[in-house]
């Protein structure tokens, strides 16, 4: 092809200015995406003519299969279809059926988010992040202010990001409590094995949310220790290389895991793998938690809420709050009780009635508030589109300590290392514009601006009474 030789051949001039055709390259490229989502919609819109299409064709009330069963008439209408747009484009038939009900869905139930798409403003990405969080939703006006919520978000984040938003916004639709489904929910808790080639299998287990991040924290602080322990005894105690090069001819972190859990569940404990001290044996699992005050009440307990300007009262319901491991998976207000009545030690988290937006973090033993502050206000990597956890973060100086930069919250942000290098070591320049705000210009000359995401909070709602209350 042309454009492959034209590559090949290195035929940019060398005077041009390479940013000017980095600005260039970007514009095509947004242009693209933009072009390409429409054109996304489109074969929604299309699979689900498609859909509508093997509906009219089922009027003959079923049809024999097998055997002398009879398959279900609509069943065997949307196949029908799917084999034909399969065979036609050599894609899966069932593959295509899936997709023809996912873009009926998508038309039919998120009008909203379908418009986004046709007109370019949010990817295919960003719609299946939408739809699936929200499928749970039944009636429309619930989903029609989800929509209202999430879209706009998606116009500006990446689909990781969006997800987090997603999950809460369509959780405080749910006619239904958190605590009650989850109640039902932890009916189907079980372990099953998957055969797998080469002699491997799948080990798999649907658990509570803070059981199932509390193991996979367990044995990754297990990992990790066992690692550095390794390493620092091949060394006498002085270890200066990364992490990555201490695994380099070694187990890898994901492996150690799987060694530990399965060590974990045969022998009951790490003994194999253990430093001499006990230490793996000791480690506890660490699941941050983030619990709206009103949640800690008793379950289905209700608080009398004074509007200061017409001295009315409105009823606020705490259970109706779900608490949030780690800022992005909600759990049931009775787990979050029990997490929080057990700590030796534990964050309060002041949000802004309004925005929601982290004002302070206070303790109940003294710690490093200002750590914990920026922990609790960021939860992940501030670069846009970067969802690394807090915990895994540089706490780095927007204007450099050496330059002057002072060592307070309208300073520091939390960036993974990947980005932290990359605001030392290339163009990109960042500034703080207030409130946990950064925005990031980048070598071309384009402005992002990254806010800090708003954690799991409550407000009262009064009756006839606009903001401000």
């Amino acid at each position: 092809m042309e454009i492959t030789t034209a590559l090949n051949k290195r035929t940019q001039p060398a005077a041009a200015d390479p940013l000017l055709v980095l600005d260039g390259l970007v514009s095509t490229l947004e242009s693209l995406e933009q072009s390409i989502a429409s054109m996304q919609a489109m074969r929604e819109y299309t699979l689900a003519i498609a859909s509508r299409l093997a509906e009219v064709m089922n009027d003959d009330g079923g049809t024999p299969g097998a055997g002398g069963l009879r398959m279900d008439a609509a069943e065997l209408a949307q196949r029908a279809v799917a084999a034909e747009i399969a065979t036609a484009t050599r894609a899966n038939d069932r593959t295509i059926q899936r997709q023809m009900g996912q873009a009926l869905e998508l038309l039919d139930r998120f009008p909203a988010t379908f418009g986004a798409l046709a007109q370019g403003r949010i990817s295919l990405a960003h719609a299946r992040v939408i739809q699936e969080a929200g499928t749970a939703l039944d009636d429309h006006e619930s989903l029609a202010r989800y929509e209202s919520i999430v879209v706009p978000c998606a116009e500006q984040q990446a689909p990781s990001r969006v997800r987090r938003l997603a999950v809460r916004e369509a959780e405080k639709a749910q006619p239904e409590l958190l605590a009650t489904r989850h109640d039902r929910a932890c009916e189907d808790r079980r372990v099953w094995v998957m055969p797998l080639p080469d002699g491997m299998a799948e080990l798999a287990a649907v658990l509570p949310a803070a059981v199932a991040y509390g193991i996979h924290d367990r044995l990754t602080q297990m990992a990790k220790a066992h690692a550095d322990a390794g390493a620092n005894q091949a060394s006498g105690g002085l270890d200066q290389r990364t992490t990555a090069q201490r695994t380099t001819g070694q187990r890898t972190i994901d492996q150690l895991r799987a060694d530990l859990l399965s060590e974990l569940l045969l022998r009951g404990a790490p003994a194999a793998h253990d430093t001499p001290d006990g230490l793996l044996a000791a480690i506890t699992a660490r699941v941050d938690v983030t619990v709206p005050v009103l949640t800690l009440i008793d379950e289905g307990a209700t608080g009398d809420a004074v509007d200061p300007a017409s001295g009315t009262a409105a009823a606020v319901t705490a259970a109706q709050v779900p608490a949030e491991l780690d800022g992005r998976h909600p759990i049931d207000p009775a787990t979050a009780r029990i997490l929080a009545g057990q700590a030796t030690a534990w964050n309060r988290v002041l949000t802004d009635p309004i925005t929601g937006g982290v004002l302070a973090v206070d303790r109940y033993r003294p710690g490093e508030d200002l750590k914990r502050l920026l922990a609790a206000r960021d939860s992940r990597c501030r670069f846009p589109g970067c969802g690394i956890k807090a915990r895994e973060l540089d706490l780095d100086h927007t204007h450099d300590a050496a330059l002057g930069g002072t060592t307070e919250s309208a300073n520091l942000a939390g960036l993974c290392r990947r980005h932290h290098t990359l605001k030392h070591h290339s163009r990109w320049k960042i500034r703080q514009t207030g409130a946990g705000a950064l925005e990031w210009t980048s070598p071309t000359g384009r402005r992002h601006t990254d806010r800090p995401p708003i954690p799991a909070t409550s407000t009262s709602s009064f009756a006839n009474k606009p903001p401000p209350f």
